[in-house]
């Protein structure tokens, strides 16, 4: 599974605003300087976002965007969403009920592929702004397996 750029600098932007230590609005102009994305790219995704309910927008001089939620009660998931990217790991996208192959049939992998894309966003969910600015992603993964298998040797 890839992400694209969209979902991939959605979350970007919205950490690097999360990470900005004033409370006031931040220009998108700023954001596309300091992570080298283009503004009026950002201006299309922070329509989005601000339609979804991630961020407000403040209007005229010193105007610009500020997040509508704090940064641990805003979800990376959330984000992905808001800007239309699926979070799948399957090929059949957009063949609700069918499978991937010709027939409509699902391939043999089918299941783990989606089953992945399942744990992607139920690992994305678990995740917020506020952890990737504190950089308390890192090893985040091994976490839940780490219970898992304390569960299991019990």
């Amino acid at each position: 599974m890839k992400l694209s750029s969209r979902g991939r600098y959605a979350v970007m932007a919205m950490a690097d605003l999360a990470g900005q230590p004033t409370d006031g609005p931040v220009t998108l102009a700023d954001i596309a300087s300091r992570q080298a994305i283009s503004q009026s790219y950002l201006e299309q995704l922070f329509a989005k976002l601000r339609r979804a309910g991630l961020v407000n927008s403040v209007r005229g001089p010193g105007g610009g965007y500020r997040l509508a939620k704090s940064a641990d009660d805003t979800r990376i998931a959330d984000i992905i969403l808001a800007v239309d990217e699926p979070i799948r790991a399957t090929r059949c996208e957009g063949l609700i009920g069918k499978g991937c192959q010709a027939g409509g049939e699902r391939c043999l992998t089918h299941d783990l592929w989606d089953e992945l894309g399942r744990h992607i966003f139920l690992f994305l969910s678990g995740v917020s702004l506020g952890d990737v600015v504190a950089k308390r992603v890192l090893g985040a993964a091994a976490r839940p397996t780490a219970r898992i298998a304390a569960t299991a040797a019990e």
